[in-house]
């Protein structure tokens, strides 16, 4: 597996907690894929010894035993603020499957719950499955969602739910909170061994390099800077973006009061306990920077242990610098293929960022908006542009067409050729709140069709899908604010 270390001091032998009475919610034959799961007709393991090894009831199947399951240490800000020692509360680690980490969320109690009790619900786990899926399906990094068991087991949340548990999938489930818990401990030796793991499983190219620990740094901050880009583009807003939350591997990761975007809001917040705005929409870039800052102080001690302190310091801090840099290069490239441009000019950014603006000030549907912009042609007057009919200042929105048809007409864009490039990175679908409750909802009477509907419709987002138009749509009016939290 990939956490190898051992020992108290970075994890615990932790045995999941039985669930009584445990039945299928929703399975990824996709995900399965990953770990060459047999499934049949059904699409479900043909053992069924998965079923109670997925609901954290036994520990072995036919062909696998996870006889050392385990719970990991680590450190955190949350909020912003240092939170000390954290670690897995209600995430257990069986072991490692072809390359693949395969974790139970929601298994029960471990040594590092606190005051939780290291259960997950059904609607958050429907939420996890659900999302994590859409975003494969999207072309976002991720963790993998396997699959959610479900069971009569109550768990008291704001109300009295069912427990749940859902199977989690990934090369590695190492988080920047790692790295800050040997930091803060000044346990040397295991934050060594554990960037030296990193190194060998996971970023084998840092290994020659004349500085293998800042370069695996730098690799890190790359990818979560070009994680959060994708983020953007596609409206997706993670909701509790603490440094414990944040993946080694620049993965999206812990789905809880996530969001997509429906109106166009550049400072919504999906979060209703995110009281402050501190990760809306538009802060996301500036807070994974933070907490590229906080690895930092992670990686110091590594970096001490060949410069001086103001060395070491100096150096982390180019890297730091580098991220914004990257974040806008990887946003621009986004946005311009949004728009279905296929060179660069320096005007492009002033032409999105205004885009964007008028969204916000009409609160355009953000998904339908990019979706629906691939079918206007070049030769198509203004006034039959169908798209200006969303926004209140018709005389800005049509300058904006005005201004988007010469920089396309200066490239000698192909309107056939753009519709299909712009469908391939504009979804027609995305996991809208309204939709995931609705699934949920049938779900707690025991009817999983609408979870298993939505999920074959997620999974080809940028399909036109002509029977499924109702789910591409925005929310009714009185859906447009179904609140996530937490606890979600």
């Amino acid at each position: 597996m990939s956490f190898t270390l051992s020992g108290d001091d970075v994890c615990q032998l932790t045995y999941p907690s039985p669930i009584p009475d445990p039945y299928w919610v929703a399975f990824s034959p996709s995900a399965a894929k990953l770990i060459q799961l047999d499934l049949d007709a059904s699409g479900l393991p043909s053992d069924p010894a998965w079923l109670e090894l997925l609901a954290g009831n036994t520990l072995s199947t036919s062909k696998h035993n996870f006889a050392n399951p385990i719970a990991t240490v680590y450190s955190g800000h949350q909020f912003g603020v240092w939170a000390g020692q954290l670690g897995d509360g209600r995430a257990i680690l069986l072991g490692n499957i072809q390359g693949q980490e395969l974790q139970l969320k929601g298994a029960g109690k471990t040594i590092y719950s606190r005051m939780g009790d290291g259960r997950a619900v059904l609607r958050s786990s429907i939420r996890e499955y659900l999302c994590s899926e859409a975003m494969y399906a999207l072309g976002v990094p991720t963790t993998r969602a396997l699959s959610v068991v479900g069971s009569s087991l109550p768990v008291l949340r704001e109300s009295l739910e069912t427990a749940a548990v859902c199977a989690r999938l990934a090369p590695s489930f190492i988080r920047i909170g790692h790295f800050e818990h040997f930091a803060f401990t000044q346990n040397i030796v295991r934050l060594k061994e554990l960037a030296d793991l990193l190194i060998q499983d996971h970023y084998p190219e840092c290994e020659s390099d004349s500085e293998p620990y800042l370069e695996l740094f730098k690799q890190i901050c790359i990818r979560n800077a070009k994680l959060v880009a994708q983020w953007q583009a596609v409206g997706f807003c993670h909701g509790v973006l603490n440094s414990d939350n944040i993946s080694a591997l620049g993965l999206t990761m812990d789905y809880g009061p996530f969001g997509f975007l429906d109106q166009f809001e550049i400072d919504h917040i999906c979060n209703h306990s995110d009281h402050g705005g501190r990760y809306a929409y538009h802060r996301q870039p500036q807070i994974m920077h933070w907490n590229m800052a906080c690895l930092a102080s992670g990686f110091l001690p590594l970096l001490e242990l060949t410069h001086d302190e103001e060395e070491a310091q100096s150096r982390l801090r180019g890297v730091l610098e580098e991220f914004p840099v990257m974040y806008a290069q990887t946003w621009q490239s986004l946005f311009r293929q949004k728009l279905g441009l296929l060179t660069a000019d320096e005007a492009d950014i002033s032409l999105i960022e205004r885009l964007l603006q008028a969204i916000h000030d009409s609160k355009v549907d953000f998904t339908s908006f990019f979706r629906t912009l691939s079918q206007i042609k070049l030769d198509q007057p203004i006034h039959q542009i169908t798209l200006r009919d969303h926004f209140i200042d018709r005389e800005l929105i049509d300058q904006w067409f005005t201004d988007y048809a010469l920089r396309l007409q200066s490239e000698s864009s192909v309107d056939s050729a753009r519709m299909k490039s712009m469908n391939l990175v504009n979804p027609k679908y995305i996991l809208r709140n309204h939709l995931a409750q609705t699934a949920i909802e049938k779900a707690q009477q025991h009817d999983f069709s609408e979870v298993s509907r939505l999920m074959n419709i997620l999974s080809r987002p940028y399909d036109e899908q002509p029977e499924f138009e109702a789910y591409a749509v925005p929310p009714p009016e009185d859906l447009e604010r179904v609140e996530v939290s937490c606890s979600s």
